[in-house]
């Protein structure tokens, strides 16, 4: 397989993977102007050359948008291989590029926000195992943190404390995301209307900048839904999927 590692110079030319589209379309456009950002920070994007989800998005840990202590490690943001090219070894070689780049880059390992079991939009622990990474750290309600030392010395990363118990001030729902996904732009202004219309209690807290992302409620910060205080899910949800929901916890 042949990749490609996205640029400010072809970031305009190449699709992104977990939203192949074109520029005009919101979801791209908010993604790719989120990455464009980024690069300046040590973010790196490499990709499939091909029409599919293929990608791992890594960047040094001293910038990562996630309330964790990992210094001169490299976190990896969001890892995902599926469709057509899944069990092919496309994820092993996507991973061995970002290891061999993270050690020319004198990074002490790399870690990821994982979880106990396999879910929606956090990378799979069988896998990370498989490649070697231990579990250092958890979170509730079911976050893990696993990590890769290349140095068995290295200190180990861990989530802060103040995202670990997860928790909102707000009465009715509390959106937290950020616009690292290119879901988020389509989803939460449809769960906003969704709201809105049924008379659904809803707030949304975009988290804009690394050092907010850092001082995060939650430890994964691509979303993270409360309601009336207490964790719901990290999942980006349709507005079916949304009503079923609040409907259930409203009552």
């Amino acid at each position: 397989m042949e990749y490609i590692k996205l640029t400010k110079e072809n970031i305009t030319d190449e699709h992104i993977c977990c939203a192949i589209s074109n520029n005009k379309d919101v979801q791209v456009a908010s993604k790719k102007a989120w990455l464009s950002d980024r690069f300046d920070d040590g973010l790196v994007f490499i990709k499939a050359d091909a029409r599919g989800k293929c990608f791992i998005e890594y960047i040094p840990a001293e910038k990562a948008w996630a309330p964790v202590e990992a210094d001169d490690y490299m976190f990896i943001d969001c890892f995902w291989v599926s469709g057509q090219l899944s069990g092919h070894g496309c994820g092993r070689e996507l991973l061995e590029m970002c290891i061999a780049d993270s050690r020319e880059k004198g990074k002490k390992g790399l870690f990821v926000i994982s979880s106990e079991k396999k879910k929606p939009f956090l990378s799979d622990p069988k896998f990370l195992s498989h490649m070697g990474f231990k579990v250092c750290d958890s979170a509730e309600p079911y976050y893990t943190l696993m990590y890769l030392p290349f140095d068995e010395n290295a200190a180990v990363p861990k989530f802060k404390e103040s995202a670990k118990h997860p928790k909102a001030d707000d009465n009715g729902f509390v959106l937290y995301y950020t616009s690292q996904c290119p879901f988020n732009a389509k989803y939460v202004p449809i769960m906003e209307k969704a709201a809105t219309d049924n008379n659904i209690p809803f707030k949304c807290v975009h988290i804009n900048s690394a050092e907010k992302a850092q001082n995060a409620p939650a430890v994964w910060t691509v979303s993270a839904l409360f309601y009336n205080g207490g964790f719901v899910t990290h999942e980006i949800l349709s507005e079916k999927k949304f009503l079923s929901l609040a409907e259930k916890l409203c009552k």
